[in-house]
């Protein structure tokens, strides 16, 4: 048998990975939608200080990051629904591995028909 020590159950394992990619989506969201709600602001200070980040905005590397902001808010989304499904539902605790399989092919199936169509957009011109 072998034993561990207390506080390491998830170490390694789904469970901790799905807990530190629920936290690092959840403070990357954060983030954007600070930086979103600053540069709306704008708008009240000077229409041109608005203009002129928004425009700012229309790289291609800020193309790329859309990609990443939309991955995170859907894994950050379904993976939640998960945490309420293993909080709330008898046999979620049990079936918590499994959930996060499906979490991940939901995203991969979303972000597949996502990421082409961004792409063609920041880059087909």
């Amino acid at each position: 048998m072998v034993t561990r020590p207390a506080g390491t159950l998830y170490r390694g394992k789904l469970g901790m990975w799905s807990w530190v990619l629920h936290r690092i989506t959840g403070v990357g969201i954060y983030f954007f939608l600070l930086v979103h709600i600053l540069d709306t602001a704008l708008v009240r200070v000077s229409a041109e200080a608005y203009n002129s980040v928004v425009a700012s905005y229309k790289t291609e590397i800020i193309g790329l990051a859309e990609i990443g902001l939309v991955g995170a808010i859907l894994f950050h989304g379904f993976n939640g629904i998960r945490i309420i499904l293993i909080d709330y539902w008898r046999k979620g605790a049990k079936y918590q591995n499994q959930m996060f399989w499906v979490v991940l092919l939901i995203w991969s199936v979303l972000m597949a028909g996502f990421i082409p169509r961004q792409i063609m957009h920041i880059f087909g011109e």
